[in-house]
C-alpha cells in the first residue's frame, strides 16, 4: 500500500492517506488491505481507485454505527462532491433515495413501505416457495452435474424481485442483464451506464402506464405517490431502480454461502441435520461472507466531528466499511471463525440507520428458502470441478462467483 502523508494540526494527528486498491480477489478471501485498515484504525484514511481526494474510513463497529445514524454525516452532500470510491461509472443523482437524507428519504421511503412489512413479505413466501420447488424440479430432473448459479441462484432471486415490484415477467430478461452491468465495470463505464438509462426510462414508462391502476406492488404504489404529489416521476424511478439492482445482492450473497458450505462439508452437514440451527447459521453466514468489494456509498461531514479520537471537518468525505464493522473483535468473539448458532449476532449485513436495505426482510426470506433448498434437495452436494477452476465476478461491487457447478 503506498502512504501519502498529512499533518495537520488536530488533537490526534491524522493517519496517512492508503491508496486501496480493492482488487478482483477468489472465493471468500477477506480483503487483506482492509485487514491492516482494521489494524491500524481505528479510523484511517484511504483513496480509492476512482473519484478525487481521500476519505475517512470507519472499520469499528461502533463508530460505523455512530456515521450511519448521525444526521451530522450527509449523504445527500456526497453529490456535489467526487468522492473517492471504487466504480469508475458511479455518478450521483439529485433525488435518489441513496443519496437523500431525512426528511425526504423518509418521504421516499415511506412511498414504497407497505410492499416491504412483514405481512406483505410473508405473503411473498408461498409463491416463492412455488417458483423455487419449479427450478429445483428441472435440474433434479436433468440431472448432474448442474450450475447452481445459473440455474438456481440467479432466476430465483430475479423473478421473486420481479413479482414484488410488478415487472411482466416477458421482462425479467432484461432486469437481470442491465442490473448485471449497472453493478460490474468489466464491459466498461459507457455499457454500465447506458444499462442504467435504458433501466431508468423502462421503469419511467412501467409507471405511466401504472398511474391509473395503482397496486400493492412496488410499481403500482410508486405509481399512485407520484400521481397524488406525494414523489416526483425522477424520484419513484430512482427507487426502483434501487429497489430492483437490490435483488441481485441475493443470488451473490446465497452464492458466497452455498461456496462456502460446499468447501466446508462439516457446516453443510451441521445444518442439514439441524434444521432448527438454520436461522442462526444463516445469520452468521451473512455477517461472514465478503458481501462486496471495498465499500459503497460515502458520506459528507455537515460539521466538525470528532470520532474515535480523531477530528474530522465539515466538508470532509467519510466511508464505512460493514465489512470491517462485522469482524470487529470487540462485538463479535473470535470474529474470523464460523460459529453457526453465535447469539447474539447484531451484524450490520444489511446496513444501519437510515439507510438499512428497504429489502432486508425479502432477502432474509429468499436466503433462507435457497440454503434450505439446497441443503434438503441435494443429497451429498459437492463441487463439480476443482475449487480453483471457480470463476469470480470481475470488476464487481457485489462479490460473488460467476457460477457454481454441482453434482450429487
Amino acid at each position: 500500500m503506498r502512504n501519502e502523508t498529512t499533518t495537520t494540526a488536530t488533537a490526534t494527528p491524522r493517519p496517512p492517506v492508503r491508496f486501496w486498491p480493492a482488487q478482483d480477489l477468489a472465493g471468500v478471501d477477506f480483503d487483506p488491505v482492509l485487514a491492516q485498515l482494521m489494524r491500524d484504525g481505528p479510523i484511517s484514511r484511504v483513496r480509492l481507485p476512482n473519484g478525487k481526494g481521500w476519505a475517512w474510513l470507519a472499520t469499528r463497529y461502533d463508530d460505523v454505527r455512530l456515521v450511519t445514524n448521525d444526521p451530522r454525516f450527509s449523504r445527500k452532500a456526497v453529490v456535489e462532491h467526487d468522492v473517492t470510491r471504487l466504480a469508475p461509472h458511479f455518478i450521483p443523482a439529485e433525488g435518489a433515495v441513496g443519496f437523500e437524507d431525512p426528511p425526504d428519504h423518509t418521504r421516499l421511503r415511506r412511498a414504497v413501505a407497505p410492499a416491504f412489512t412483514t405481512r406483505a413479505i410473508e405473503r411473498l413466501r408461498g409463491r416463492a416457495r412455488e417458483t423455487l420447488d419449479e427450478l429445483v424440479d428441472g435440474v433434479l430432473r436433468d440431472g448432474p452435474p448442474a450450475d447452481l448459479t445459473e440455474r438456481i441462484l440467479a432466476p430465483f432471486p430475479l423473478a421473486v424481485v420481479c413479482e414484488l415490484m410488478g415487472v411482466p415477467e416477458p421482462d425479467h430478461p432484461r432486469m437481470h442483464e442491465w442490473t448485471a452491468l449497472i453493478l460490474s465495470s468489466s464491459q466498461g463505464v459507457e455499457r454500465s451506464e447506458r444499462a442504467k438509462t435504458e433501466m431508468c426510462a423502462y421503469f419511467a414508462e412501467l409507471l405511466r402506464q401504472r398511474r391509473d391502476t395503482g397496486g400493492e406492488d412496488v410499481i403500482g404504489l410508486l405509481a399512485t405517490a407520484v400521481a397524488d404529489g406525494d414523489v416526483t416521476e425522477p424520484e419513484a424511478v430512482g427507487l426502483a431502480l434501487l429497489i430492483q439492482i437490490g435483488g441481485e445482492a441475493v443470488t451473490n450473497n446465497t452464492g458466497n454461502m452455498v461456496y462456502i458450505l460446499l468447501t466446508r462439508p462439516e457446516l453443510q452437514a451441521r445444518l442439514r441435520a439441524e434444521p432448527a440451527l438454520r436461522p442462526s447459521g444463516i445469520d452468521e453466514l451473512l455477517r461472514w461472507i465478503p458481501h462486496r468489494n471495498a465499500v459503497g456509498l460515502g458520506r459528507i461531514a455537515r460539521e466538525d466531528v470528532t470520532v474515535s479520537g480523531h477530528d474530522i471537518k465539515a466538508g470532509e468525505a467519510v466511508h464505512v466499511s460493514y465489512l470491517a464493522a462485522n469482524r470487529d473483535p470487540d462485538v463479535f468473539t473470535d470474529p474470523d471463525e464460523i460459529v453457526l448458532e453465535r447469539s447474539p449476532n447484531p451484524h450490520v449485513a444489511f446496513g444501519y440507520g437510515p439507510h438499512y436495505c428497504v429489502g432486508g426482510l425479502l432477502a432474509r426470506l429468499e436466503t433462507e428458502l435457497l440454503v434450505s433448498a439446497v441443503l434438503d434437495r441435494f443429497p451429498a452436494l459437492r463441487l463439480a470441478v476443482a475449487d480453483e477452476d471457480l470463476r469470480w465476478r470481475p470488476g464487481a461491487l457485489i462479490r460473488g462467483p460467476e457460477g457454481l457447478p454441482v453434482t450429487w
